[in-house]
């Protein structure tokens, strides 16, 4: 997986990082890839100093005290371009607000991608952010107002060492974040403090920027579970959690919120009654497939419900879902997926295309979408979470059991096909998009997610199989 495709990043856009453990490493090896990728310029610059060992890192290194001292040379360079201050002994300075803006302008006007390092850590694995008014852009660490994202760095080298000024930049800040006494070894749940604290990684990260950790020096199976762990918890506070090791150019797992979505609008005309209601283990099937989809830590978990509405909702209205109902259900599954998909993004948004989808006031974001059929209650948790660790591992665009040589259900769809998804018209499901995306099959070994209950034949084959 390359780090672009890792941090979901477009030609045009416009990165912070900050933090410690990898951030210079991240921030070039980004723009290094964009670069050869997309075959243009890559703008890097910094709102804080850099050594002069990294100005080698990029094709063309332009400084200058104000944009008239660069702009002329600017838009001739190809590559990986270095835009900063000018030199100062061992260092380069940061670029101020009002050249740091015009350089975003500049940018945007030519659609090139902005990448800024916004802080500074001491080559520490871990950090925390001074408290004092340290650079020319306010407070540290110095994020540009109009930064579209901001990624987070931490270097997980840090974890089981002494809180000390040899492993983190600023222990006494750090201690104070998280907790701990100073010379106390470093756990995971401290370092979650810390990046989830105000005054920690969230610092100045501006309200509108979509917000990553990326927990680096990811160079053991033992630091890769502690990663793992983490990303969960993360999740509250960030919108994507990376795992890697930059120095090996390995991206390990990109952990998003995926969500589940429950079609379960059919009139079931051919099996005579409502297939949704049915009893399973004593409890309806939309009731047990909806409760599987929330131990399996899909968030949100969506009802689209239709025909038999009232009975249906009723079914789950105790559950934390989503119930959103498809007044349109006579037109078929697809009228249904649509129906999902909208109720993972506010109003304002129904018409948009965006990469994410964002889900109701709070404003999340989700990277994939599940949908599960109702009238399969006998899926089980561990093929939903088959499918969410595997995508974690690949952000495939879309993922799907394959059992005894044939494709089953559920399907994990990335939100990148979900606007191809609510082009979908008629009586037809996200099967109708495959041959756009590569499907990435995963080998199942149970039956039993190939049965659709379609006739009363098929419920007695699920009893017996139970």
């Amino acid at each position: 997986m390359q780090l672009e495709h890792a941090f979901r990043i477009t030609n045009t856009a416009c990165l912070a990082l900050t933090g410690s453990g990898g951030k210079t490493s991240a921030l070039f090896q980004l723009a290094r890839s964009l670069s050869g990728t997309a075959g243009m310029p890559v703008i890097v610059s910094a709102t804080t100093h850099l050594h002069i060992n990294q100005i080698k890192l990029a094709d063309t290194h332009l400084t200058g005290d104000k944009p008239g001292d660069f702009s002329s040379s600017l838009g001739e360079q190809g590559g990986v371009i270095l835009v900063t201050g000018p030199v100062d002994g061992d260092r380069t300075r940061g670029l101020d607000d009002p050249t740091i803006h015009w350089l975003h302008e500049f940018c945007k006007q030519h659609a090139l991608p902005l990448l800024i390092e916004a802080d500074g850590s001491r080559q520490r694995p871990l950090k925390a952010p001074s408290e004092s008014m340290s650079s020319r852009l306010g407070s540290e660490p110095p994020i540009p107002d109009f930064v579209e994202m901001v990624a987070v760095v931490a270097g997980l080298s840090g974890l089981g060492q002494p809180l000390s000024g040899e492993f983190v930049h600023r222990p006494e800040i750090f201690a104070r974040l998280s907790g701990l006494a100073m010379g106390a070894t470093i756990s995971s749940d401290a370092l979650l403090r810390v990046l989830t604290h105000p005054q920690g990684g969230l610092k100045n990260i501006p309200a509108q920027a979509r917000r990553l950790v990326l927990l680096n020096q990811a160079d053991t199976p033992e630091l890769q579970a502690q990663a793992k762990a983490l990303a969960g918890d993360l999740l509250a506070a960030y919108h994507s959690v990376l795992i890697a090791s930059l120095r090996q150019s390995l991206i390990h797992a990109v952990y998003e919120p995926v969500a589940g979505i429950i079609l379960a609008a059919g009139e079931a005309r051919r099996f005579g009654r409502p297939k949704q209601l049915l009893d399973y283990h004593g409890q309806p099937f939309v009731r047990i497939v909806a409760k599987t989809a929330l131990a399996s830590g899909l968030a949100p978990v969506v009802v689209v419900t239709g025909a038999n509405a009232e009975a249906v909702e009723t079914a789950v209205c105790d559950l934390p879902v989503s119930i959103t109902r498809n007044t349109d259900w006579q037109n078929g599954q697809s009228s249904s997926i649509k129906i999902g998909l909208q109720a993972l993004r506010p109003p304002s948004l129904q018409d948009a295309t965006p990469q994410f989808f964002e889900i109701g006031e709070s404003q999340e974001e989700v990277g994939a979408a599940i949908f599960l059929l109702a009238d399969q209650p006998q899926i089980p948790s561990t093929i939903i979470n088959a499918l969410t660790e595997k995508h974690a591992q690949t952000l495939a665009s879309i993922l799907a059991p394959m059992v005894a040589g044939q494709r089953a259900n559920p399907v994990l769809f990335d939100c990148t096909t979900f606007p191809d998804l609510m082009s979908l018209t008629g009586d037809v499901g996200g099967r109708a998009i495959f041959n756009k995306y590569p499907v990435l099959y995963l080998p199942w070994y149970d039956e039993s997610l190939l049965l659709d209950i379609d006739s009363p034949a098929d419920l007695e084959r699920l009893r017996n199989q139970e």
